[in-house]
């Protein structure tokens, strides 16, 4: 795969709009602070109507939501549809109720937080 050459801009931005922002989606403190070693990213699809069911992570997880949509509950808390552009955060340990496709499935991209010789652990508790 061969890289174009840089070219100019052919367009200026509109006036006083800046030719780049930035723009906070999500900041969010972890509950336990912990020495990251690496991230694995994950990009992931539900299929339509599919329930990912109650579980847990052994490590922090954020995500985005590319495509689709998905109803996000921690256990307790209240419920809540991500669509395209939405993010959230899965705290190691705490149970996730529902991460439920909605009838156009979801796709998404996870980030695990893992340490020194940690792999990615999913668990899916009876209750």
């Amino acid at each position: 795969m061969s890289i174009p050459p840089r070219t100019p801009a052919t367009a200026a931005p509109a006036e006083g709009t800046p030719p780049v922002t930035r723009t906070v989606v999500l900041d969010q403190p972890l509950a336990v602070p912990a020495v990251t070693h690496r991230v694995e990213v994950r990009r992931i699809s539900i299929a339509a109507g599919q329930p990912a069911g109650l579980h847990t992570h052994n490590c922090p997880v954020f995500g985005s939501i590319e495509s689709g949509s998905v109803v996000y509950q921690i256990d307790g808390g209240p419920e809540s549809v991500l669509t395209a552009g939405d993010t959230f955060y899965e705290p190691e340990g705490v149970r996730i109720a529902r991460f439920d496709a909605q009838d156009d499935g979801v796709t998404f991209l996870a980030y695990f937080l893992l340490g020194a010789g940690q792999t990615v652990e999913l668990e899916f508790p009876d209750t």
